[in-house]
Parts: structure tokens; C-alpha cells; sequence
């Protein structure tokens, strides 16, 4: 048997820009293209393998010429910017969508979770919908039995296990949805995005049940923007840039190297589309800033000199309690610290009513080193829903001080460590 889970090989994808949509055919015009089917096929076979040599103005690769090979057993991130082309592979490799050209050969059952409830049917049941999708998997009803009891307790839905999942709120439709993908023992299982609809509690839950899944020898093609829980979870990555593979390797060189390198990410992000903005039926964020010393958007900030994180956020629908914060964490997604608005004694516990807020939060002079960092953006209702993880939506840049003070002003220096306070300290003289 080999060893080879995935084989990727010259992998493309075209799509057409702007492509008019077939109009209505008539009942004449049905059985006239009945009868021309075959040359049809023909040709379109013909122009599909001479589709390098006829490329138009308007047309755009979603992958191109994309080759890899996964072993069985591993787990591998997919790394890369919107757009470029993350998803599509995914779809091919799911058999949802055919490649332009070249191919990918698939050695095992596979599982995907591409978006909220794939591959459910709105007017079947939870249970009905369980037993439909692993029947599509190759499964035999027995098989499928013995694994339902835990497909619903992961997925927490006992109570409406018999309700149509039409009636299923997202959160319940999500946690059915990867509990099947991940408990009909798939021998490697795809997953988008897709979790990040769910709040931090469940994320975990998830992605705890594929690093299991992953030490029983299965594999796991993993898609997202949360550096952290890749550089954790995979074994190996794909950094993607424009729909080809720009590297492959260890998981946090290459998200370093694809958080370094992004030029997306600067000192302020602001969101002007409310349906857009990150968040949901309770809270969506506006902007948020990095502000210097002076007041001004600066995401280069010397070390002895103090700077201001600012949200700026909506309140849609009154919460009882809140949170709204930010992590600083490194270019390997390792977390520096966190910090929230309830921190201020008098914010703790307390609700938002509907409308506009503005929070602000002063990082002091000489506690950071020197080097890059980048503002994962938080808020939610504590213990209870996480309404926003926006990561890496900011990058800061700390330098040596201008002044020569400081720790690593006065030492000439970068001092050792993730950070360089500088600390209170008392000299007595004793003899």
C-alpha cells in the first residue's frame, strides 16, 4: 500500500471573467444539442488541453500548475492571503469542482467540511442527514450506527436530533456538520475556514478532535487564518500567493515568512460596509488604529515611547456583558499578552447598550523588544459566544529608542526575551 495520501501534479484551475450566462433553451433547442453532444464533448475536451495556448484578457487562475504530495498521517496547513486560491484547491481535491488541467490523485475515503452544513439536505432530519452522509462516504449502515451516539454528543444537539436541520440555528448546524466529517472515520479529512463561525469553545473542541484524528494515522488538509492553531496542529504547510506554491515545509518558518512578507497589514484597518465588518448579530467592529505618542496612526514605534490601541466598534443588539480586546502576539503566533476592556475594574461584568463605542488601551514606554508584532482582534460575550476573532489585523514594528534609554538603549543592544521592561530596582550598600 502506499504511503501517498495525496499526489498534486501541475494542478490548475481557469475560471472566466464576466462570462454571460446561457440564455433559456426551447424544446427545439434541447434536442438539437442532444444530437450535437458528442462533438461538443470533443471540442471541449480539445480546447481543455490546449487552454495555456488560448488564454484571454479576462481570464483569471485560481491555481496554477500547483504540485505537492502529502503522506498518510500528516497534517497540512494551507497558508495564504484571500484569493489566493486556498479554497479552490480544496474544492478540486473534494471533487466538488474539476481542474482546468492537470491532476490529483486521491488515495483514501475522504471527509470535507467546506462550508456550514456541506452536503446537508435542509428538509431531512439531524439523524436522516447523519446516515445520508455517510452512506455517501462508502459506509455501511452498521458502521454509521456504531459512531452516531458520539456524532451527536460532540455535536451537542440531542434535543433536535430528529428536527429538520433547516430549523438549526448556524452554531448547530456547523457542530453537526464537523462532527459527521470528523467521526465517520474519513481517511483524510478537508476542512476550510468554515470553523471560525463557531465561538472559542467549540474552535478548541475542533480542533482537538483533528489532532486525534491525525494520531490515528489519517490525514488532514487544514485551511485558515489562525496562525496559532496551525503552527500546533500541522506537520507540514503550503504557503500559497496568487494561485501557486510559493513554499512547503516547516509550518512556522513558513508563517512567519507569510506574516513578514504581508503587505496588507499595517497600523489601522477600518471597515465602512457594517455587513462586512467582523462580527455578528451583536457587535461588529468599525476600525481599529495603532496611535503614537503624538495621536497619529504610526505602526513604527521606538521603544521608549508609549502608543495607543483604539477600537472602535458597534453595538447591533444589547449585551449583558462584554469584552472587547486584543492580543499582541509574534510573527510565530506565539501570544505576548492579551487584554480586554474589562480589565478596568468598573467595565468588568457590565453591559453594552445599542450604539457606538470607542475603547482605547495605552501600551507603556520600555516594555516591549525590539522586533515585529502583530494585533489579533477579540470580543465577545465572556464564558458565553465569541462574536470577533480577527487575526493578525494589524503589524507593529518596535525599534531601538531614539533616546538611549531603556533597557535596550543604555545596553547598545537587543536584550535577550519576548519583552524588555524596564523594572523598579533599589541599591543598598551593606559594608
Amino acid at each position: 500500500m502506499t504511503d501517498i495520501a495525496i499526489r498534486v501534479e501541475n494542478l490548475s484551475k481557469l475560471y472566466r471573467i464576466g462570462a454571460k450566462q446561457e440564455a433559456y433553451k426551447t424544446l427545439r433547442d434541447t434536442l438539437a444539442g442532444a444530437v450535437s453532444a458528442p462533438l461538443r464533448r470533443l471540442r471541449s475536451t480539445f480546447e481543455r488541453s490546449n487552454v495555456q495556448t488560448s488564454e484571454r484578457p479576462d481570464d483569471f487562475w485560481a491555481l496554477k500548475d500547483v504540485s505537492f504530495e502529502v503522506k498518510r498521517g500528516e497534517v497540512v496547513g494551507i497558508i495564504g492571503r484571500n484569493g489566493a486560491g486556498k479554497s479552490t484547491l480544496l474544492k478540486i481535491l473534494s471533487r466538488i469542482t474539476e481542474p482546468t488541467s492537470g491532476f490529483a490523485d486521491i488515495y483514501g475515503r475522504v471527509g470535507s467540511l467546506l462550508e456550514v452544513g456541506t452536503g446537508f439536505h435542509p428538509e431531512l432530519t439531524g439523524r436522516e442527514n447523519i446516515f445520508l452522509n455517510g452512506a455517501i462516504l462508502g459506509m455501511r449502515r452498521a458502521e454509521i450506527a456504531r459512531q452516531f451516539d458520539a456524532i451527536v454528543e460532540f455535536a451537542e444537539v440531542e434535543r433536535f436530533v430528529d428536527t429538520p436541520v433547516k430549523h438549526y440555528s448556524s452554531g448547530m448546524y456547523l457542530r453537526l456538520a464537523f462532527a459527521v466529517a470528523a467521526h465517520l472515520e474519513p481517511e483524510i479529512l478537508l476542512v476550510d475556514e468554515v470553523l471560525a463561525v463557531g465561538d472559542a469553545q467549540f474552535q478548541k473542541k475542533c480542533l482537538g478532535k483533528m489532532g486525534e484524528v491525525a494520531k490515528q494515522g489519517r490525514t488532514v488538509f487544514f485551511v485558515s487564518h489562525n496562525m496559532a492553531a496551525l503552527g500546533r496542529l500541522c506537520t507540514t504547510a503550503i504557503l500559497l500567493e496568487k494561485g501557486t506554491v510559493n513554499q512547503l515545509g516547516n509550518p512556522l518558518k513558513l508563517i512567519s515568512a507569510y506574516l513578514e512578507s504581508s503587505e496588507t497589514i499595517d497600523a489601522h484597518r477600518e471597515w465602512h460596509d457594517i455587513n462586512l465588518a467582523p462580527g455578528d448579530e451583536f457587535i461588529r467592529i468599525k476600525s481599529i488604529k495603532i496611535l503614537d505618542q503624538e495621536g497619529n496612526i504610526n505602526g513604527k514605534i521606538h521603544q521608549d515611547e508609549s502608543f495607543n490601541v483604539s477600537i472602535v466598534y458597534e453595538v447591533i443588539r444589547t449585551m449583558t456583558n462584554a469584552n472587547v480586546g486584543f492580543e499582541l502576539v509574534l510573527p510565530n503566533s506565539e501570544i505576548v499578552f492579551m487584554s480586554f476592556d474589562a480589565d478596568k475594574p468598573e467595565l468588568s461584568g457590565k453591559g453594552r447598550d445599542i450604539g457606538i463605542y470607542s475603547a482605547s488601551c495605552t501600551i507603556p514606554a520600555n516594555l516591549l523588544n525590539e522586533g515585529s508584532y502583530f494585533i489579533n482582534l477579540h470580543a465577545g460575550i465572556p464564558f458565553l459566544k465569541q462574536c470577533v476573532l480577527e487575526q493578525n489585523v494589524l503589524k507593529i514594528e518596535v525599534k531601538t529608542a531614539i533616546t538611549g534609554t531603556g533597557p535596550i538603549g543604555r545596553m547598545g543592544a537587543r536584550r535577550a526575551g519576548i519583552i524588555a521592561p524596564e523594572l523598579n530596582w533599589s541599591l543598598d550598600y551593606i559594608e
